[in-house]
């Protein structure tokens, strides 16, 4: 019974707290193994006591602990040795003369796990533990995850500073190793590598890639790690153009060509893309790509519905971003039928002149047919002269006639390429002879062409212009019908280029049109009624006319 009365007095309390003794502590802290943590402590005392003599000593002890035969896990009283295995981990930090108590546990081990109390003594009179209120520490595995640290934006051929901390290490503890991996730091070596702070100039190609700060605990099995993607910023680069024709055939360019053929009705979706970070902002530009051009598209993708002669030549993307631009470029080529202008003749001393010119792409081929020979190139007798030239998508004839020109005579201009075939013929009917030089000039349209001739003689005259559209098999019935009085010229219209079938879509080439010609014909005569003229010692030539009229029928 006697001992019983005598324990409070050991352990330097009693049954109830005595008066004057407090302690502000978190009943409960947890850390992970291998981490650091500091317990916040202030306690008080009876004033009274706090000028009787002797030094004030705080200490820390396991609950199980015996003030008096274990030793505490930290103290601030030198005459007192320490638990082995809390020794350099376990610190007192606070200062006991403002009573702080707040204790920093360093290296949290599994074992530390467990219940503290906090004793006080000074001299003799003051010896206390503070068993009301103890500490609860607990150590869990290691979850904590380290941090890593971007100084500066991440962008391509830059050098950025990157860190590697793993929070809740504390300074004092045991050193930590890190290590670094991933696919941007193939060319640094090994030291590098090891360091807490990384220097690197990352690339392009680094960007999205994975890189992975390691971090272990010297002598220490435990080791924990986070990966981070990398976020690089770049100039857009590896512009591609995407071609899509009508048929689901596509195209893919790499990079700047010189021609891509498409034939003229076809349609085309051109789409542009680019490689960067930010995502660049896409425009295609027709032409030239110059200061403050116009885009024809504010977006990566260009839709031509119907392509034409208009839209032949460069079109170019640009891709642009906060860090640069890049463009690439794509040239069209439109390939159509041949379109004809003429055949136009007129009477000349040495005797009938005629040209022809066509455009087309390819560049077309063109040749005379004088009744059943073929005239072409740059060919001459004493019959006839040819010269021919070519300049870009045109083509140029003339014919020169000295002799040899007979009644009902048919001369006709043929243009053609791989994609249709144009003829305009041009017909003398049997007519008196034109005295005096005149110029008669053919021209010809699609379906209701105009044909407007002019005779130009040394007289005024009345004429009447009769344009017939008449089937082919009816030709020389429509001529016979009409009943000029000095002469006449009747031309025929071009050649359909194409059959009347949808073009094949699909090719940039296409098909050449059938072998057998089509065409629609048209017939005019031109009528010149009777001329005066004086007698051959006369020096001048007079006429008089009322009214010119012009008339057209199909």
């Amino acid at each position: 019974m006697l001992a019983l009365l005598l324990l409070p007095l050991l352990w330097g309390g009693s049954l109830q707290e005595k008066q004057g003794y407090e302690l502000q502590l978190k009943k409960t802290v947890t850390v992970q193994e291998g981490l650091c943590v500091l317990v916040p402590c202030s306690f008080s005392y009876p004033w009274r006591s706090w000028y009787s003599p002797g030094q004030l000593y705080i200490s820390w002890f396991r609950d199980s602990d015996h003030i008096y035969y274990d030793k505490p896990v930290a103290t601030n009283n030198p005459d007192k040795a320490v638990k082995t295995e809390t020794q350099g981990r376990f610190h007192l930090v606070g200062n006991v003369t403002t009573q702080n108590c707040s204790l920093s546990i360093r290296d949290a081990r599994m074992e530390d796990t467990g219940t503290y109390f906090f004793r006080v003594e000074k001299g003799d009179n003051v010896k206390h533990n503070y068993i009301h209120k103890k500490l609860n520490v607990q150590v869990t595995a290691l979850t904590e995850k380290p941090d890593i640290h971007f100084l500066e934006p991440l962008e391509s051929g830059r050098p950025a500073n990157l860190s590697c901390s793993l929070p809740g290490s504390c300074e004092g503890g045991q050193p930590l190793t890190f290590s670094w991996m991933g696919d941007a730091l193939t060319l640094m070596g090994p030291r590098t590598l090891r360091s807490w702070v990384l220097n690197l100039t990352l690339r392009p190609q680094d960007h999205g890639t994975n890189l992975t700060c390691q971090v272990k605990r010297q002598g220490a099995q435990v080791s924990t790690e986070r990966t981070v993607q990398l976020n690089v910023s770049y100039a857009p680069q590896n512009l591609t153009i995407n071609i899509f024709f009508r048929n689901g055939t596509d195209l893919k360019i790499l990079q700047n060509t010189p021609s891509l053929p498409i034939l003229e009705g076809q349609a085309l979706q051109l789409l542009c893309a680019a490689d960067s970070n930010p995502p660049a902002e896409l425009s295609w530009f027709q032409g030239s790509l110059v200061l403050n051009a116009t885009p024809v598209s504010n977006t990566g993708t260009l839709y031509l519905p119907r392509v034409g002669t208009t839209e032949d030549g460069d079109f170019t993307c640009q891709a642009r971003n906060s860090l640069g631009h890049q463009s690439v470029s794509l040239s069209l080529s439109v390939l159509y039928p041949p379109q004809l202008l003429g055949p136009s003749c007129s009477w000349e001393a040495e005797g009938l002149h005629c040209g022809c010119s066509s455009r087309a792409q390819p560049p077309p081929s063109l040749r005379w047919q004088l009744g059943e020979g073929l005239l072409e190139g740059n060919s001459s007798n004493s019959s006839f002269t040819v010269t021919s030239s070519s300049a870009g998508p045109w083509a140029n004839s003339s014919l020169s006639l000295h002799r040899g020109l007979s009644s009902g005579l048919r001369l006709s201009c043929k243009a053609w390429n791989v994609h249709g075939a144009q003829r305009v013929t041009v017909l003398l009917l049997p007519e008196k002879s034109v005295l005096g030089a005149g110029v008669v000039p053919a021209a010809l349209g699609g379906a209701g062409a105009m044909a407007l001739f002019s005779l130009c003689v040394c007289l005024i005259f009345f004429c009447v212009v009769k344009v017939h559209r008449k089937q082919a098999a009816r030709r020389q019935e429509g001529m016979d019908d009409e009943d000029p009085v000095m002469g006449s010229v009747a031309w025929g219209s071009r050649e359909k280029p194409w059959p009347d079938s949808t073009p094949n879509q699909g090719s940039p080439t296409g098909k050449a049109p059938p072998s057998e010609e089509q065409q629609e014909h048209h017939y005019a005569s031109l009528s010149f009624h009777e001329m005066e003229t004086r007698k051959p010692q006369d020096q001048e030539v007079t006429s008089t006319t009322e009214y010119s009229e012009i008339k057209t029928s199909k």
